[in-house]
C-alpha cells in the first residue's frame, strides 16, 4: 500500500472494512484503482485522475453517507454517488414540496435521494424510478436539470430513427425546463420506502408551510424490494417450504390462525370462537413471528389490557434467541373513535415530568411557548414521560432536520439552531412554566393525570374536535365499507335471541 498526496491508496476489502467500522467524523479518504465501464480500460492510479475516491461522512444531524466520485482519463467518463451507510429506517418516508411559480429559493432546498427512492411531478405525469437515477445529493433544481439531461441526451438519434417519439420528448422537455426555471408552479414528491431520502426544511424546527412530511409502513413488495424476507402469502408468491407441524407451534397460535381463516372466509361464529378461544383478561397469548433484525423465526406476545381514565390497548412483544433483539409495541384497542382528541397538559413542577405519556403514530406534538410543532407520525408511536417525550423530540430533530450545521449554513440559521437546542433543553430544568399538547386525529394518545380523579387535575384538560374530510381521507376513513360486518353482527345478534 502507499500513498499518493494526501489521499490514501488501498484495496476494496479494505474500504468495506472501513465503511462498517464505527466512525463519526474524520474519516479518511480511501483511493481505490478502478475499471471504466464506458471505454473498458484498466485506469491506473494517479494524484488526480484516473481513481475512484470514497469518503465515509456523516451529514450533520442526518445519516451515514458514503460518498464515491470516479474519472477516466482516457475517455472522460466521470460520474459520483452517494450511498447509505447506516441502517434502513423503521418506516418509509414520503416528501410533498409544493413549488410556486417565480419562488427560487425553493430550487436551492438540498435534497438527499438514496437509492430506493422515487421523485414524482403529478402536474407533469412524470416520475423518476429508483434505477433511474442512483443515490445523490443534490438540489431540487440539481435533480430536475440532470432529468432534462438525460432526457435529451439521445434526442439527435431519435429524430433520426423516430421523429413523432423524438418531437413529442422535446415538447415535455419544454415543461421540465419551465418548472426548472420558476415559470410554473408543480409538486415535488419524493417517496423513499427505505425512509433514508430527505428535503431541506429552512424553516427548521418551525414547520414548513410547503413541505409535508409523512411516515407509512412498507408493504410486502416494498420489504422484498429492500432486501428483507418477506412471507409468500403477502407476496402472491407460491409457498415453498411445509407448514410447520402443530406440536412446533407455540401456545395461542392455533386460534391465530384459525382466526385468520375465519376472518378471511367472512364467518362471524368462527371468528367468535378461534379468536376468543385463549382469551381472558390479561391472558397472554404467544404466536410465530419474523424478527426485525435478522430476519429469523421469534416469538411475539401479546394481551389486551385496560389503562384507567383511557381505553383498552394491546401490548405485543418480541424476543428473539438467535440475535437478542428485543422489541416492545402498544396499540389501541377497540373501535375507531368518531372524534379527534387534543391533550393540553400544563407543566409546572418536576412531578409533571414524570407523567407518563402514550404518544400514538398520528398523535402531533406542539409546544407553543418554542413555536414548535411536529406532524403526526414524525415520532411514530411511544410510551414514555414527559421528560422523555422532550428527550426524543430534541433526538428526532437532530436526526430529521439535515445540514443544520453543514458548511452550506450561515452563521445566523447556525445560531438559531443553536438558540432552539438550548431552549428546548431549559424545558426540562423548568425555568418556567410551559404547555405541551398532544393533537391525536385518533384519540388513541393519553397523559396520565396525578390526582385519583382525573377531573381534579386542572393542569390537564382535554378537547374533543370533529375531524375534517382531509383528515378522514388521509386516515382511510372515507372508503371504510362495514356494511358486510354490520349485517353478520346482526344476523349474529339475532340467532341468539331465544
Amino acid at each position: 500500500m502507499s500513498e499518493t498526496g494526501n489521499d490514501e491508496q488501498m484495496d476494496v476489502g479494505s474500504v468495506v472494512e472501513a465503511v462498517s467500522a464505527d466512525h463519526s467524523f474524520g474519516a479518511p479518504l480511501y483511493v481505490v484503482e478502478s475499471m471504466c465501464m464506458r471505454c473498458g480500460e484498466n485506469v491506473c492510479l494517479s494524484p488526480r485522475l484516473g481513481t475512484t475516491r470514497f469518503l465515509l461522512t456523516l451529514i450533520p444531524h442526518f445519516r451515514k453517507v458514503l460518498s464515491s466520485a470516479f474519472e477516466c482519463p482516457h475517455c472522460g467518463e466521470r460520474n459520483n454517488e452517494v450511498q447509505f451507510a447506516g441502517e434502513i429506517q423503521p418506516r418509509g418516508c414520503s416528501y410533498r414540496l409544493e413549488v410556486s411559480a417565480g419562488d427560487d429559493k425553493m430550487f436551492d432546498r438540498q435534497v438527499v435521494k438514496s437509492e430506493s427512492a422515487t421523485i414524482k411531478i403529478p402536474e407533469l405525469d412524470f416520475e423518476i424510478p429508483p434505477e433511474a437515477q442512483r443515490g445523490s445529493l443534490s438540489t431540487v433544481e440539481g435533480i430536475l436539470a440532470r432529468a432534462a439531461d438525460e432526457l435529451s441526451a439521445l434526442q439527435e438519434e431519435r429524430r433520426t430513427v423516430d421523429p413523432k417519439t423524438a418531437e413529442a420528448i422535446d415538447h415535455f422537455l419544454s415543461k421540465l425546463r419551465a418548472c426548472a426555471k420558476a415559470d410554473s408552479s408543480f409538486t415535488f414528491i419524493l417517496d423513499d420506502p427505505a425512509g433514508n431520502s430527505f428535503i431541506e426544511n429552512p424553516h427548521a424546527p418551525s414547520p414548513d408551510p410547503c413541505l409535508h412530511i409523512k411516515f407509512y409502513e412498507r408493504t410486502p413488495e416494498q420489504q422484498a424490494a429492500l432486501g428483507y424476507l418477506s412471507n409468500s402469502s403477502q407476496t402472491g408468491q407460491p409457498e415453498r417450504d411445509h407448514p410447520p407441524s402443530t406440536a412446533a407451534i407455540p401456545h395461542g397460535a392455533i386460534g391465530a390462525a384459525a382466526g385468520h381463516r375465519a376472518i378471511a372466509q367472512s364467518n362471524s361464529t368462527d371468528i367468535s370462537d378461534n379468536l376468543f378461544r385463549y382469551t381472558a383478561p390479561e391472558e397472554v397469548m404467544t404466536f410465530p413471528s419474523t424478527c426485525g433484525a435478522c430476519m429469523k423465526l421469534c416469538e411475539t406476545r401479546m394481551f389486551v389490557t385496560k389503562i384507567p381514565y383511557f381505553q383498552e390497548v394491546i401490548v405485543m412483544a418480541s424476543t428473539c434467541d438467535d440475535c437478542g433483539y428485543r422489541n416492545s409495541e402498544l396499540k389501541p384497542g377497540g373501535a375507531i373513535p368518531k372524534m379527534g382528541k387534543k391533550i393540553i397538559l400544563s407543566v409546572r413542577n418536576i412531578a409533571d415530568l414524570s407523567r407518563d405519556v402514550i404518544k400514538s403514530d398520528t398523535a402531533g406534538v406542539k409546544i407553543p411557548e418554542l413555536d414548535l410543532e411536529l406532524a403526526g407520525g414524525t415520532l411514530g408511536g411511544m410510551v414514555t414521560t414527559v421528560e422523555g417525550l422532550v428527550t426524543q423530540i430534541k433526538e428526532s430533530l437532530a436526526r430529521v432536520h439535515g445540514f443544520t450545521f453543514g458548511d452550506s449554513l450561515d452563521e445566523s440559521k447556525k445560531n438559531k439552531w443553536r438558540e432552539f437546542g438550548s431552549r428546548l433543553t431549559k424545558l426540562l430544568s423548568l425555568e418556567e412554566p410551559w404547555t405541551l399538547i398532544l393533537d391525536d386525529e385518533l384519540a388513541n394518545s393519553f397523559i396520565s393525570p396525578v390526582t385519583d380523579d382525573i377531573k381534579d387535575d386542572h393542569q390537564l384538560t382535554y378537547e374533543e374536535y370533529e375531524r375534517s374530510w382531509e383528515q378522514n381521507e388521509e386516515l382511510g376513513l372515507n372508503d371504510i365499507d362495514t356494511s358486510s360486518a354490520d349485517a353478520a353482527y346482526e344476523s349474529t345478534e339475532t340467532t341468539k335471541l331465544p
